[in-house]
């Protein structure tokens, strides 16, 4: 059995180197069919890699362009966001400014109507009140009735004291000049 696989492997050997013999007959041909092919391929294989760079460009492009619109639309909707915020702050801020106005106008507005109110009541009560005014003035009219009979009175025995004194004062002055002239009725005057 070991004979057989000897042979084996010789017959195999031979073959082998049959087939290189026919190989390196072949070469010349087999090396200018080589360098053809590869010639061949290298410009079929640059048009397929320029393809392949064109279509890589154009859909790298197209990401570019689908990640650029992407972001555009991000940015406005950020934009969007953003700026409605801003109009409802500003608005906010309005609408207080509108309601602190609008309660500053009413208190004011309350105020002057509860001044008026209170001016009113206080001139017709003090200033404007017929019957107030007609009873101060009947009043003062009694008072000024009753002041002037007590200065009449006071005026008559005013008068009647004076005149009292008056004539106490003459009859001291009679008196006197009676005293002082006493000797003189006593005294008989003789003519001559």
């Amino acid at each position: 059995m070991e004979t057989n696989s000897n042979n084996f492997g010789e017959l195999q050997e031979l073959k082998d180197m049959a087939t290189l013999a026919k190989l390196l007959a072949r070469a010349p041909f087999l090396e200018s069919q080589y360098y053809f092919r590869n010639r061949a391929v290298d410009s079929f294989r640059k048009s397929e890699n320029d393809a392949a760079v064109m279509i890589q460009s154009w859909f790298r492009g197209c990401q570019v362009r689908a990640y650029m619109r992407h972001l555009n639309r991000v940015v406005t909707i950020i934009q969007k966001w953003w700026r409605s915020y801003l109009g409802r702050k500003y608005y906010q801020l309005i609408v207080e400014a509108a309601y602190y106005t609008m309660k500053m106008n009413l208190y004011n507005e309350m105020a002057v109507r509860i001044q008026r109110r209170w001016r009113g009541f206080r001139i017709r009560k003090y200033c404007f009140n017929y019957y107030y005014l007609k009873e101060y003035l009947r009043a003062v009219s009694e008072t000024n009735d009753a002041i002037r009979e007590a200065l009449e009175e006071f005026a008559e025995m005013k008068e009647r004291e004076e005149r009292k004194v008056l004539l106490e004062r003459e009859e001291k002055q009679k008196d006197y000049q009676a005293r002082k002239m006493h000797y003189l009725l006593s005294t008989k005057q003789h003519e001559h």
